[in-house]
């Protein structure tokens, strides 16, 4: 399934003022269930700009872009920047986005102490089992393979099967 396109913000920011995106949210691209959710947010943003969005998936992937957090890492728990490069993580990022597009009413009661680590869990259980549902490879196979075409990019060391 191809990548949607990144909204990636101008590496020129950083060195002006500050970004105009509230939240940049990174998610793979190669997953048929993130997509749907970045569409929806991203018809929800209706051109804004409020969220950048990141695909990891993409070889051009550079964790020192967003705050250190590896494809890894990445992969295997949703992660999302605020502008001063605080990451935030698992259900802390769809409460954060929906909020900055003024639909947190969604999230609201995953915020209620009795609801949230319920919710919370739930999420991590969903996280580790995301890339078997999804028909993909284990998430050691995936590194491994991203990898390898890295290293055919950068060094030329293309095998032909």
């Amino acid at each position: 399934m191809p990548s949607l396109p990144t909204q990636s913000p101008n590496s020129l920011e950083a060195f002006t003022e500050s970004p105009k995106w509230k939240i940049k949210l990174l998610y793979d691209g190669e997953c048929p269930l993130c997509l749907r959710e970045v569409n929806f947010l991203q018809k929800q943003d209706r051109g804004r700009g409020l969220v950048a969005f990141v695909d990891i998936a993409n070889i051009n992937y550079n964790p020192s872009e967003n705050g250190g957090v590896s494809y890894q890492a990445a992969m295997g728990r949703i992660h999302a920047l605020l502008p001063d490069n605080t990451v935030i993580k698992n259900v802390e990022v769809f409460r954060r986005i929906y909020s900055i597009l003024g639909i947190g009413w969604i999230y609201w009661a995953t915020k209620l102490p009795i609801i949230r680590p319920v919710v919370d869990r739930l999420y991590e259980i969903w996280a580790s089992l995301r890339l078997k549902l999804t028909g993909r490879p284990n998430l050691e196979t995936i590194v491994k393979e991203r990898q390898q075409r890295l290293d055919c990019q950068s060094e030329g060391r293309c095998r032909l099967n």
